[in-house]
């Protein structure tokens, strides 16, 4: 007899994703949710799990339930999550789920506040090219997998393991629950700033997972990364095997990147130093799991990126727009290093759409410092509404340019007038990358697409 799962939240990224994947598996599924937005309502829909009404309905939960899934969104004082509580159905956290289908596994982890789901993608791509068997969690729609959650009998699972709460009831970092055999840390910087009030409590996490590592287990870590060596360095576990790394040798030829490898150069297509980093980190986990470098090198040609990570929009000869999720400090210097480093000779225009609580936190805007230095024109976009929502105060121009560090920052509020000047630009030599974790309030992209396409 099938098992049945009651999903609070069901309408969440991951969330839904792991409904369908149940699905696909034969459970019984039902959820409910007091917003879904596409397009998880439409993948709900097509399975035939749509809750038929938005909202919470305690009689919905019963004895005959396998099991609760609880997302994040929901509150502690959820009544369904009451009612199962009342009944003594077993609640589960979306990672506490994830752990107990994958008890039997092999578990790779993805740890580290940048390049999770990029590493992540990477494996994914070369292991199904390759045609083996397994499962998956990856924070993002990437191409070629119809979910970002696959749950099967395959030998092992591959997992983006990301440092944010775990769910209502439990206020411990997500990663703590998969209890990794192998583990990869590619970088820490602050992130989070509305749950880790300080970096060392941020960092602590951190090496509170790579302290789970088992006696025959693996840490796989990016040297480059100041505090992560630290943390490898000082992993005395006995038995574990520790494997450092850093950037892929390569090359840039006439803005193509190369590896540089014993059996001549590959080209790739994708590039920055972040990427460098994040592949050889992908080689040595693949590695790790007997698929040889020669399988490696040829499945990784094809690799495209993770979706909204240097997503080509539109290109010409001489100019491309990107789009890149890049919010995070971190993420947003590495991202525009990259693209300035990819084509030098060209102008830079970038667009950072700050969009977190903690990008939006005049308490935590001096990280930024430096991060947009290397782009010829620097554009911050700050929607007053996602401020307003957060319970934040708008910055102005001028705390940005303190906290960026750049004098010249141009900062736009309102949408139209951001769109309006992006399109007065030429885009003759001139490359536009647009970041943010949100949407850009939807702005219609069609016109610059269309500039960049004709060299304009």
């Amino acid at each position: 007899m099938s098992k049945k799962y009651h999903f609070i939240a069901i309408g969440g990224a991951v969330m839904h994703n792991l409904a369908l994947s149940m699905v696909k598996k034969g459970y019984i599924v039902t959820g409910s949710d007091d917003e879904i937005y596409e397009p998880s309502r439409t993948r709900l829909y097509e399975a035939g799990i749509l809750p038929e009404e938005k909202g919470w309905f305690p009689e919905k939960i019963s004895k005959s339930l396998d099991g609760i899934i609880l997302g994040m969104h929901a509150r502690q004082d959820n009544p369904e999550l009451i009612r199962a509580q009342e009944l003594g159905v077993p609640v589960f956290s979306f990672p506490e789920f994830i752990y107990a289908q994958s008890t039997e596994k092999k578990r790779i982890v993805i740890s580290g506040s940048h390049g999770k789901t990029s590493i992540t993608a990477m494996i994914l791509h070369v292991l199904k090219s390759e045609g083996l068997d397994f499962d998956y969690l990856i924070g993002a729609q990437i191409e070629g997998f119809d979910l970002m959650v696959k749950l099967s009998d395959a030998p092992i699972i591959i997992i983006e393991g990301d440092e944010y709460l775990t769910s209502p009831l439990d206020r411990t970092p997500k990663f703590f629950h998969y209890k990794h055999d192998i583990l990869l840390m590619s970088g820490i910087a602050w992130d989070h700033f509305n749950v880790f009030p300080t970096f060392g409590n941020y960092t602590e996490q951190f090496e509170k997972l790579v302290g789970m590592t088992p006696s025959d287990g693996v840490f796989i870590y990016c040297d480059k990364d100041p505090i992560v060596k630290k943390i490898g360095e000082n992993c005395k576990i006995e038995g574990v095997k520790l494997q450092p790394y850093s950037s892929h040798p390569n090359k840039i030829k006439d803005g193509n990147t190369f590896l540089l490898t014993d059996n001549g150069e590959i080209p790739i297509q994708i590039f920055g130093d972040h990427n460098l980093q994040n592949l050889q980190g992908a080689l040595y986990i693949c590695n790790s799991i007997g698929v040889s470098d020669s399988i490696f090198y040829k499945h990784i040609q094809s690799f495209k990126g993770a979706a909204k990570r240097q997503e080509i929009l539109a290109q010409s000869e001489t100019g491309i727009m990107y789009r890149d999720f890049a919010h995070a400090p971190s993420k947003l210097k590495a991202t525009v290093e990259a693209v300035k480093n990819q084509f030098p000779e060209r102008r830079l225009i970038a667009v950072q759409e700050l969009h977190t609580y903690s990008s939006l936190n005049k308490e935590f805007v001096d990280n930024y410092a430096h991060t947009i230095d290397m782009a010829d024109d620097a554009i911050i976009y700050l929607n007053p509404k996602a401020v307003s929502l957060k319970k934040l105060e708008l910055m102005d121009e001028e705390t940005l340019r303190a906290g960026f560090q750049r004098k010249d920052l141009k900062l736009f509020t309102d949408i139209s007038l951001l769109k309006a000047y992006l399109e007065s630009q030429t885009y003759v030599n001139t490359n536009l990358l647009l970041m943010s974790s949100g949407n850009y309030d939807d702005m219609d992209l069609d016109t610059l697409k269309y500039k960049i396409n004709q060299k304009q």
